[in-house]
């Protein structure tokens, strides 16, 4: 039986928008989809999530900034007690790995400096303004806010993890513009086109070829196939509409490949780490036009780490302790490599 879920997720005004548009045909199932997505049985913490979103403390912004990071409100907006109000809420969704975020003059510093990806990735894009944007394994959304920060037209985020959708929401609560007369439960007048779905890639329609530009960051080497996700992520864009891939890679020549037979920096689910040059291979063999691999960078403990707003372990203990250059099973440490191609 399908749980109850809080007013603060409400996917009416993108289903609406969704009618008429390049995504129509996704639209009419979408219904079913996130109706079957979000229920108590899939999502045993669900209740505790949404008593998060129906506790936030109500606090009016008066200014929103998605273009230098994802600033909400000010710090005068609110009084100490609300905000520590806020925290304490807002703890109730821990943990926090993609952001930061700036509430009223809270900071929550997540696991991952987003941030710092972000700074890498936008030069080498292709403007995002008024474009139709699909950010595919999202997190919480952090991405898809700079995104809208950029000009798009509207930004799909998918994420099947029913915790970090809910972080998504609860951000979107305050990003929303609202005025005087701020209750939860009333219609926002000024809905922001951004949502993050409790979805994954193979939920979309098999050629989608609807979207401007698709991201998929961190995702990759966490699919059985990399060949079908290149497809699939393929197949989602437009005519011309552009790709943006960051993935993990090591240092090898063309046809290398890492497939770790156990784990990979602690992690259970990490299945292929190419080569550059193999990736580039893969791509174009998937029929993507022009990949290029436009920055490439060794993870850093200070870019990935244990904070207060994610207090499990993290990128150092995940490394080899003698040598920061291996992970903890031998593996070569994290590096990040994006890709940019066009369908």
């Amino acid at each position: 039986m399908p749980s109850k879920k809080s007013p603060l997720i409400n996917f009416s005004p993108l289903l609406t928008a969704l009618a008429d548009g390049p995504l129509s045909s996704w639209a009419k199932r979408l219904p079913e989809q996130l109706e079957q997505a979000i229920t108590i049985e899939r999502w045993g913490d669900m209740p505790e999530w949404q008593s998060v979103l129906d506790n936030l403390p109500l606090i009016a912004p008066t200014q929103l900034d998605l273009k230098q990071g994802v600033t909400i409100g000010q710090s005068s907006d609110c009084d100490d007690n609300t905000r520590q109000q806020l925290k304490d809420v807002l703890m109730g969704l821990h943990p926090w790995r993609k952001g930061p975020y700036e509430l009223f003059g809270l900071h929550l510093d997540t696991e991952w400096r987003s941030d710092w990806k972000w700074d890498r990735v936008i030069p080498h894009l292709a403007p995002l303004q008024d474009r139709l944007v699909l950010d595919v394994g999202c997190g919480n959304g952090y991405h898809c806010w700079r995104m809208l920060g950029e000009g798009a037209n509207r930004v799909i985020g998918i994420d099947p993890s029913g915790k970090f959708v809910h972080q998504f929401y609860a951000v979107k609560f305050y990003a929303q513009k609202q005025t005087r007369g701020f209750d939860k439960l009333a219609p926002s007048t000024d809905v922001l086109p951004i949502d993050v779905l409790p979805l994954g890639i193979e939920q979309l329609p098999p050629e989608l070829k609807a979207f401007d530009t698709v991201f998929s960051m961190g995702v990759f080497y966490h699919r059985r196939s990399p060949m079908d996700h290149l497809r699939e992520l393929r197949d989602c864009l437009r005519a011309d509409g552009q790709l943006v891939l960051e993935t993990l890679v090591i240092e090898a020549g063309l046809g290398e490949v890492l497939v770790p037979e156990g784990r990979y920096a602690k992690m259970r689910n990490v299945w292929f780490l190419p080569s550059v040059e193999t990736l580039l291979s893969w791509m174009r063999k998937c029929g993507l036009k022009n990949p290029r691999m436009v920055d490439i960078a060794k993870t850093s403990i200070e870019e990935q780490r244990s904070t207060e707003w994610m207090q499990f372990h993290s990128l150092r203990d995940f490394l080899d302790p003698s040598d920061d250059k291996l992970t903890a099973e031998g593996h070569p440490a994290p590096v990040r490599a994006v890709f940019i191609a066009e369908a």
